[in-house]
């Protein structure tokens, strides 16, 4: 699975960006999106917005789960009581491939860069497994176990993996746009939280 998360302040204005891979299953943390796909991300976070803003008035839960999709990407949402939007794209992929794929030489959108031929609208969604039907937050380690996490974007464990990150992400953002050393964009702009949200990414996805 590769991951594109980015926090967007209250003008829709994003503030902070960083990709990464899955750890899970042997990953190596190394995103894996094909050039294609990764100019489009920008674009389908930004889109992903209108369902924040409309999601925010009918639940008062911060995390608002999975909310959007484009093609075999998905896009789950975090919303804290400032109104800052945490956005997590997520693509699964095939395992330890290339993280820089060749050209394409088919004209159709694909994220997949060369492994696949992926025709925009079209999603392809993994079949759920009937053991994955529950998670717990007390259980760190059944949320971290395995298949479901490193190749279904909509798995119950996927979710909950998700929602643990945006949790630990959301922890250290207070630290550093409390810190009065830094503010809103400067301390999300440092190296240390660029690294405890990459850890937090490695920890739980």
């Amino acid at each position: 699975m590769s991951y594109y998360f980015c926090i967007v302040n209250t003008r829709d204005q994003p503030t902070f960006e960083v990709e990464f891979g899955t750890s899970k299953q042997g990953g190596d943390g190394v995103a894996r999106f094909s050039q294609e796909a990764r100019n489009l991300n920008p674009f389908l976070m930004h889109a992903s917005l209108d369902y924040v803003d409309d999601l925010q008035w009918h639940t008062n839960q911060m995390y608002l789960k999975r909310i959007d999709h484009f093609a075999s990407s998905h896009i789950s949402a975090f919303l804290t009581p400032t109104s800052t939007r945490f956005l997590l794209l997520h693509l699964p992929h095939p395992p330890n491939t290339d993280p820089i794929p060749p050209p394409q030489t088919s004209t159709s959108f694909s994220p997949y860069g060369p492994y696949t031929n992926s025709f925009p609208g079209t999603l392809t969604t993994p079949s759920l497994s009937s053991s994955n039907t529950s998670s717990s937050r007390s259980s760190i380690a059944s949320v971290s176990g395995g298949n479901s996490i490193a190749n279904n974007p909509t798995s119950p464990q996927t979710e909950e993996a998700i929602r643990l990150f945006f949790m630990e992400v959301f922890e250290c953002w207070i630290k550093s746009v409390m810190s009065p050393f830094g503010g809103p964009t400067v301390g999300v702009g440092s190296p240390v939280f660029r690294s405890r949200v990459l850890a937090a990414g490695k920890k739980y996805l």
